[in-house]
């Protein structure tokens, strides 16, 4: 059982009113696990780069021709969610897919026990739904919000169309989001069991 788990806030900049989630995560969790919690929990299809800013460094997929684009990308897997804790760093940034720019305000507000039996990592709570994939960064989302919103919108057929039905902005989809948490949480129980058997095999 994992003893401490980070209660973590992410908030979709420049977007009102906010958009938001909270999820608990294991300490000894990547921000690569955090990455794809923040997918999960914002039903994002991780189809584009990402990036998390902590101070002056940058985490997120390494590249052999980074360092030629002045960008020293770390690998976001070798970055522990405990190891920023212990350094004090509990706000920091995540951006995913550079066209539509989605930033995130990442923050960790608290380190707690975890719950006995409780699976992680896993979703809490939050607010309003988040973009699309691909509906054109903050201006295009205002406008496909405004087009979902008003019945005589030339381009809301055209916009339901393409979304595939009514966009609720209301709605997070809970369920849906519980159902990914926990197929991320089964990923990494079914790798950490994996990988235990091969060490145990080559002891």
């Amino acid at each position: 059982m994992t003893d401490q788990i980070a209660r973590i806030r992410i908030t979709l900049e420049d977007i009102k009113p906010a958009v938001w989630r909270r999820v608990e995560l294991p300490i000894t969790n990547s921000l690569k696990t955090l990455h794809l919690a923040i997918q999960a929990c914002m039903l994002f299809e991780n189809y584009h780069l990402f990036r998390f800013d902590v101070g002056d460094a940058a985490y997120g997929i390494r590249f052999d021709d980074d360092d030629a684009f002045m960008i020293r990308t770390r690998d976001a897997s070798n970055m522990r969610i405990g190891k920023l804790v212990e350094r004090d760093i509990t706000g920091f940034t995540y951006t995913y897919d550079f066209g539509d720019n989605w930033r995130h305000r990442i923050e960790i507000e608290a380190v707690l026990p975890a719950i006995p039996g409780a699976n992680y990592p896993r979703f809490v709570d939050g607010e309003r739904r988040a973009p699309p994939e691909d509906v054109g960064g903050t201006p295009g989302f205002e406008e496909f919000l405004n087009a979902m919103a008003d019945p005589r919108h030339p381009a809301r057929a055209s916009m339901i169309e393409w979304y595939g039905g009514l966009f609720d902005s209301a709605d997070i989809s809970a369920d849906e989001i519980s159902a990914r948490m926990a197929k991320l949480t089964k990923r990494r129980a079914q790798g950490k069991a994996a990988y235990a058997d091969a060490k145990s095999r080559n002891s």
